[in-house]
């Protein structure tokens, strides 16, 4: 047989809700609150984005990739978001996948006709989506294997695109994270201003 819900009962809930609503502010706002203004006090660029302006200008992030079609500029990895940041990423195809595969040969054959070079000298980051599809990097020699095709693009010597190539490799975080790599959209406005 049902009893009632006492009065006894009702204050026996009470302070199981307030502890409840009290976590609730704590960790959900104040605790959100707090990271976010940290973060914008001790890293500002981050927290608008890092993005990079050129004569007053956003011309990207450097925290996300974004398509290059002319020749004349350096190209980033493959992206299955299409480039969009609201709609990020990988392209969820197993490696046992036959038409990651087939999708890989394409993009392989298409990059060696495009910067005139053999399939096997095709990086895999050039042919693979990262995690997100957004990464902004290319390994050292997937900037390399571009270099001829942007300097032909650009009317330069190729040991000078090199060169410019050479001081855009970042190193490995904290000396032991990552591997070396290159921003592609640091790259190309790097190759823009030596035009100036």
């Amino acid at each position: 047989m049902n009893q009632p819900i006492t009065l006894q009962d009702n204050i026996g809930l009470r302070a199981p809700l307030l502890f409840a609503i009290a976590i609730l502010l704590l960790f959900g706002l104040l605790y959100s609150l707090l990271g976010a203004s940290l973060g914008r006090v001790l890293f500002p660029a981050q927290a608008q984005g890092s993005l990079i302006e050129r004569d007053g200008t956003v011309v990207g992030s450097a925290l996300v990739a974004q398509p290059f079609a002319d020749p004349r500029y350096f190209q980033p990895r493959p992206s299955a978001a299409n480039y969009d940041p609201m709609a990020a990423a990988g392209s969820n195809l197993a490696r046992s996948n036959p038409a990651l595969h087939e999708r890989i040969a394409k993009t392989r054959l298409a990059i060696a006709e495009r910067d005139g070079i053999a399939t096997a000298q095709v990086p895999d980051d050039l042919v693979t989506q990262s995690g997100a599809g957004l990464d902004p990097h290319v390994s050292p020699m997937g900037a390399r294997v571009q270099a001829a095709r942007v300097a032909r693009a650009r009317g330069l010597d190729q040991a000078v695109v090199e060169r410019l190539v050479d001081q855009a490799i970042e190193p490995k975080q904290l000396g032991v994270l990552g591997q070396p790599r290159v921003n592609v959209l640091r790259l190309n406005l790097a190759l823009d201003a030596m035009a100036r």
